[in-house]
């Protein structure tokens, strides 16, 4: 029996098990047991042969995003638009059959978009270059899920079945589950609020299946026995994405309305492009980028060159960025912007910046 069928198997016993307290450690086993052939599914087999055409693209520019969809749901047309690649795009499905690159510049940084074939469903177990196609999502900071607008909510579904499957959580946190395995001294269970998914019993019958039987476990909040198996497994990718629901033109407008009122939806028509502007400045905001501007003593700041950092990023990030000498002979900085109090003022090296900061490094 091969990995496919026993997981086609697994996957019938549990749509077939009732949910309830009496079956909730069967299907934690099950659910510990699809995990563990999924991840020997998306392993290479030891016996390979020659090696296949990957399409991975070297990392370039400040952010990368990857396109996903199903094969003409105008994925190639949507790279056209946005940057100055040209993407074969025509009205059969499968026109494009590997990777394109295109750079989209926006506020100043250089955002990679790569253009990748369709997916098809069954893609997680290799079919139509599923893998490869998924693999190079993983390397992403955004995917940007492309979606046939006259299609429903069939396309969405499907795909992320098939994301979910090969470990790319999307729109959601990493648990907060502090696991650690140990040499010896049993399973250490601790929780610090009431959980109602997971018990003591459950999360050991899981580690069981993994063949743990020493570890520490410590939830800091109420998690399914799906969160913890992520945990355990830790190859999983959590990554933001963004629905965007092509061929808008093609809909009734309280259709339109209804998707564009969904949660972490765009709605657009490359067709006619609508809306591409609001698409942009939406993913402005999921990729977290934050614009800073540097400053010499006695001169205007330079506010054609700005300095792409991440939301989040200190003043000791940006002296690493500019030079990583700069970092060890800092004095103090002076820095005018919204992370102020008032402009300008003299900061460290742990201080916070914010988008369209201006900043003047004074070294020792």
């Amino acid at each position: 029996m091969g990995i496919l069928e026993k997981i086609s198997e697994i996957e019938k016993e549990i749509s077939r098990t009732q949910k309830n307290k009496a079956t909730e450690y069967h299907l934690g086993l099950l659910k510990a047991k699809l995990a563990k052939y999924r991840a020997q599914l998306l392993e290479p087999s030891k016996s390979s042969g020659a090696k296949g055409e990957g399409f991975d693209v070297m990392k370039s520019g400040d952010a990368r995003v990857a396109l996903i969809g199903f094969p003409s749901v105008g994925k190639s047309t949507f790279l056209s638009l946005m940057t100055s690649t040209a993407s074969e795009a025509a009205s059969y499905e499968f026109t494009t059959l590997t990777c394109i690159p295109g750079v989209i510049e926006y506020k100043g940084a250089n955002i990679q978009l790569l253009d990748l074939p369709g997916i098809i469903e069954g893609a997680a177990q290799g079919k139509g270059r599923g893998r490869q196609v998924i693999a190079v999502a993983r390397t992403a900071d955004v995917v940007i899920m492309m979606l046939d607008a006259t299609k429903g909510d069939v396309q969405r579904e499907l795909l992320e079945k098939e994301l979910e499957s090969v470990g790319i959580r999307l729109n959601r946190t990493k648990p907060n589950i502090y696991f650690k395995p140990k040499k010896g001294g049993g399973l250490s269970y601790n929780s610090t609020l009431p959980l109602t998914h997971c018990s003591e019993k459950l999360v050991q019958l899981i580690l069981h299946e993994y063949k743990i039987f020493n570890a520490e476990v410590l939830f800091r909040e109420d998690s399914t026995p799906d969160e913890f198996i992520d945990v355990i497994v830790g190859n999983r990718v959590y990554m933001p994405c963004l629905y965007v629901y092509n061929k808008v033109d093609q809909i009734s407008i309280e259709e339109v309305d209804r998707l564009a009122r969904e949660p972490h939806s765009v709605v657009i028509s490359c067709g006619m492009k609508l809306n591409l502007d609001y698409l942009l400045e939406t993913l402005w905001e999921y990729l977290a980028l934050i614009c800073i501007y540097t400053k010499k003593r006695g001169e205007r700041p330079d506010f054609n060159d700005a300095i792409i950092m991440r939301r989040g990023a200190t003043v000791e990030h940006v002296c690493h960025r500019i030079h990583r000498t700069l970092a060890s002979q800092f004095k103090y900085a002076l820095v005018w912007g919204t992370s102020t109090k008032y402009s300008p003022q003299r900061v460290g090296l742990t201080h916070v910046m914010e988008h369209e900061d201006v900043i003047q490094i004074v070294k020792k």
